[in-house]
C-alpha cells in the first residue's frame, strides 16, 4: 500500500487526500459546469481519485457522476470505475421526529440516480438532534442498503463518542466518521480515537485548513473584524478564538510556515499533513478550485513530518485553550456562539 491510498474496508481503497465537494454547491457562485467537470477530473488525474459530496450539496453529486461518466466515455468503465465516490445523507431537523424507512431510501436512490451509479461507496449518515432516537433505526435501515448492494460501505459524520459507541453496539459496520480536525481542533483526539481505534473505524476528516485561515494568506494579517465575508470564515474564526486567539494563531503560523520552507510548499499543505498523520486519520478532504490547486493537495500525500517538526507544532499546541469537549458538541448547542450559525434545514432550503 502506497502512502497516497489506504485500505478503508475489506477490499475498498481510497486516496488519502478526498477531493471536497462543498465549494460547488450552489450557494458559492456561479459554476461553470463544463470547467467544473474538467477540474473533478484534473484531481483524479493527480492522484485524488476519492470524492466527497452530499444531498445537501446543491448539484455537486451531477457534477461527480458527470466527472465519472466523461472518463467511462473517453477513458474507458475500468478506469472510471477506480474513482470513489462518497456522499453525506443529511436529513432535515425538521424531519428527525418522524423519520421513515421510505424517507432514508429515497434520499439514497436520488444519490444513485445523481451519481449515475447503481452503488454507492460510502454513504456518511448525519444527526442534528439526539433527542430524537431515530439515528439507530436510520443505521440499520442504511445496513440493509448495503447487504442489498445499493451501498457498499456505512459511516457517521459528526456523532460524539457515546453515539458512535451505540452505534458499534447496535452491530452497524461501521467504517468512518467525518469530522472536523486540525491543528487547531484536536476534540477528535480527546475521546473518540481511542473508541475508534479500538473497532476500526477510520477518520475523514475536514477542516484541516479551517476554511482557508490555515494558509500563507493570513500570515502576518491583523485580526479581521466581524462578521466575516461568509459563514464559513465566521465558524473557523470561533475555532481559533476557542485555540487562544489571534497572537497564538500568529504564531502557529509561522511554525507551519517554517516547516513549509524546508518541504517547498505552503502552510496549508503541512497544516493538512500534520492531520494526516493522527491516529485513526485515513484522509483529509479538501477543496480545489482549479486544477493547480489540485496538484498542490495531492503533495500533502507526500510529505511525512519529522519528529522535529512534529515537536515544533506541539509545543504551540500545548499552549492552546480549546476547543474543549468532543467531537461537534459546541456546533450542537443550537443557542451557542457554534451552533447558531449552522444550517439545520438545508434539504427543505430552510435555516
Amino acid at each position: 500500500m502506497s502512502a497516497r491510498t489506504i485500505e478503508l474496508s475489506a477490499g475498498y481503497t481510497i486516496s488519502r487526500v478526498i477531493r471536497g465537494g462543498w465549494q460547488l454547491a450552489g450557494g458559492h457562485g456561479d459554476i461553470d459546469r463544463g470547467q467544473a467537470i474538467t477540474d473533478l477530473i484534473a484531481a483524479f488525474d493527480a492522484g485524488i481519485k476519492t470524492y466527497d459530496c452530499a444531498d445537501i450539496y446543491t448539484g455537486v453529486e451531477e457534477l461527480i457522476g458527470a466527472a465519472r461518466g466523461r472518463l467511462a466515455d473517453e477513458r474507458g468503465g475500468e478506469v472510471a470505475a477506480t474513482m470513489k465516490v462518497h456522499t453525506k445523507l443529511v436529513p432535515d431537523l425538521e424531519k428527525l421526529g418522524n423519520i421513515s424507512r421510505d424517507y432514508i431510501r429515497g434520499i439514497v436512490e436520488q444519490s444513485l440516480r445523481r451519481l449515475r451509479t447503481d452503488r454507492v461507496d460510502l454513504v456518511q449518515f448525519h444527526w442534528w438532534d439526539y433527542s430524537h432516537g431515530g439515528y439507530l433505526d436510520v443505521m440499520g435501515w442504511l445496513n440493509e442498503m448495503r447487504q442489498e448492494g445499493l451501498v457498499r460501505n456505512v459511516g457517521t459524520t459528526n456523532f460524539d463518542t457515546p453515539h458512535v459507541a451505540e452505534i458499534l453496539r447496535a452491530g452497524i459496520p461501521l467504517v468512518s466518521q467525518q469530522l472536523q480536525y486540525s491543528v487547531l481542533d484536536q476534540r477528535p483526539a480527546n475521546h473518540l480515537s481511542a473508541l475508534a481505534g479500538e473497532n476500526g473505524v477510520s477518520f475523514l476528516c475536514y477542516g484541516s485548513v479551517a476554511g482557508g485561515f490555515l494558509s500563507n494568506k493570513w500570515l502576518g494579517v491583523a485580526e479581521p473584524e466581524m462578521p466575516l465575508e461568509n459563514r464559513s470564515l465566521v465558524k473557523y474564526k470561533l475555532i481559533i478564538d476557542d485555540f487562544g486567539g489571534w497572537d497564538l494563531f500568529q504564531a502557529l503560523l509561522g511554525t507551519l510556515s517554517v516547516i513549509g520552507d524546508r518541504y517547498g510548499v505552503d502552510i496549508a499543505t503541512i497544516a493538512s499533513a500534520w492531520v494526516l498523520q493522527q491516529p485513526q486519520v485515513a484522509a483529509v478532504i479538501v477543496g480545489a478550485r482549479n486544477q493547480a490547486h489540485a496538484l498542490a493537495n495531492a503533495k500533502i500525500m507526500d510529505i511525512t513530518l519529522s519528529d522535529d517538526d512534529n515537536r515544533q507544532i506541539a509545543s504551540i499546541i500545548s499552549e492552546s485553550r480549546g476547543p474543549l469537549g468532543d467531537v461537534y458538541t459546541l456546533e450542537r448547542d443550537r443557542t451557542g456562539r457554534h451552533g447558531s450559525i449552522m444550517h439545520y434545514n438545508l434539504n427543505a432550503g430552510k435555516v
